[in-house]
């Protein structure tokens, strides 16, 4: 008897799961119905038929990310590098995911990797590190037209990693170490340039304002000489308007000739008082009549004075 009561619980608990389904927020189940698609089930408690009904698929509705594992690419500056990254979709359609495709997420990775590999053969090394957003917009928009029957949605793509090989590293290390032995090459020479412009032009700026100080001093010089000459003409022609003054008093010539006189006697005497040689006057034969006209304007000057 309790033989056949626990094989009776068994078979109702057995009949129980074919025919009670709960299904949890996060999923949707596609119902098969003699081997035939017959409806997608939400979230809750569903009643299947036993024998007939069954949940053929299961199917995770939140946002799923894949791994997309390490593959080698090459750059269209043929250089080897390894990528890998994350892929992001989410089933939009649990019919055309189940029947549209074997594995999505096995092709999503597959296809991740293919458009990936094609885009970096057109892109140089410097231009993949730098380009990473155009890259995964790329091959976001790439999955995403691919994937479109099966009921998914790319909704991002993420690099990780581009890692070069050992020797296109060291070789990078080589040229960023010559790049920055350069840019201080430049630095000192772009210094050494200004400083010696500096000093040229302040050079140039003493020579000018030297030459400038000389040509100020030649003006000032000269108009000192102006000023000299223009006093010394204005005593002499002062002095000159008073001798002529003086003439034209009376006995004024008489006196000229004197002072001619007296300046003759003195610059022959100082003349024969120096000279080694004797000095006779060219005219000696009227040396008599000099002595006498001497000698009136003596007595002239005398008669004036009385």
């Amino acid at each position: 008897m309790m033989t056949f009561i626990t094989f009776m619980v068994l078979i109702f608990l057995f009949l129980l799961s074919k025919t009670a389904i709960i299904i949890p927020a996060r999923q949707a189940c596609i119902k098969e119905r003699l081997g035939k698609f017959n409806a997608i089930l939400g979230p809750g408690f569903h009643i299947l038929i036993p024998f007939l009904d069954r949940i053929a698929y299961r199917h995770e509705m939140r946002e799923q990310v894949f791994d997309v594992p390490s593959q080698s690419c090459i750059t269209r500056d043929n250089i080897q590098v390894e990528v890998d990254g994350l892929v992001y979709c989410k089933v939009m359609d649990p019919s055309k995911a189940s029947y549209g495709i074997e594995n999505y997420q096995m092709a999503s990775v597959n296809l991740a990797q293919t458009t990936m590999r094609s885009e970096l053969g057109k892109l140089t090394l410097h231009q993949s590190f730098s380009e990473r957003d155009s890259l995964n917009m790329t091959v976001v928009n790439e999955i995403d037209k691919a994937s479109a029957p099966w009921g998914i949605k790319v909704l991002r793509y993420e690099i990780m990693n581009i890692t070069p090989s050992h020797h296109v590293i060291h070789t990078l290390e080589q040229q960023m170490e010559a790049e920055r032995t350069r840019r201080a090459e430049v630095t000192n020479a772009t210094a050494e340039k200004e400083m010696v412009t500096t000093i040229s032009e302040g050079k140039r700026k003493e020579t000018i304002n030297i030459s400038e100080g000389k040509r100020q001093g030649r003006i000032n010089e000269a108009a000192g000489r102006a000023a000299e000459i223009s006093i010394l003409a204005e005593a002499t022609a002062y002095s000159v308007s008073r001798v002529g003054a003086a003439i034209n008093k009376p006995g004024g010539d008489k006196a000229v000739r004197m002072r001619i006189l007296e300046q003759y006697i003195q610059e022959l005497g100082h003349i024969v008082g120096e000279s080694q040689v004797s000095v006779v006057p060219a005219d000696l034969a009227n040396i008599k009549g000099f002595f006498e006209g001497i000698s009136r304007v003596s007595n002239t000057m005398n008669g004036a004075k009385g």
